[in-house]
């Protein structure tokens, strides 16, 4: 059974949440709801849950307990060597012109350097990235439709 934390979120939904920030590398989420606001930041900060208390003694403590440790998480997937693509903008990453279109690029394609190989939506803006590179896409990184940070890496070409 799951205790409610606010209102309307539960202790599992925030764990969920967490898994969300764990698995997207984001930075940090933040839900206010009243005076309570829980904040939950990826890797970058270690921390992975905070909260202001709701009423006084309620606070929301130990959910990194299900986050896995970082040694877990690299033995998943074996390293692919190639050029790193990595994101220019905070934003949404996009694998296609609009849902009914094909991707610009999928695993095994071939690209030359000034292909358009995505875009990140920010701001409302579509923002179409082109590659640095020449050679075969190795392998996409993150999902269509996922929140994406500067810099953080999207697709590998070799």
């Amino acid at each position: 059974m799951s205790e409610k934390i606010m209102n309307s979120i539960t202790l599992d939904e925030i764990k969920e949440l967490a898994e969300t920030v764990r698995k997207n590398e984001l930075g940090k989420i933040k839900i206010r709801y009243g005076e309570c606001e829980i904040v939950i930041e990826g890797k970058k900060s270690r921390e992975v849950i905070s909260s202001v208390p709701v009423q006084p003694a309620m606070t929301v403590q130990n959910v990194n307990a299900s986050v896995p440790s970082e040694k877990a998480e690299k033995s998943e997937k074996p390293e692919i060597k190639g050029n790193t693509v990595k994101s220019p903008i905070v934003g949404t990453f996009y694998a296609s012109p609009s849902p009914e279109k094909p991707p610009f690029v999928k695993i095994g394609d071939t690209v030359k350097k000034g292909d358009v190989i995505m875009i990140i939506e920010s701001m409302k803006l579509m923002n179409e990235v082109q590659s640095d590179f020449d050679g075969k896409v190795l392998d996409i990184l993150v999902e269509n439709g996922q929140a994406v940070e500067y810099d953080q890496p999207v697709m590998i070409i070799g």
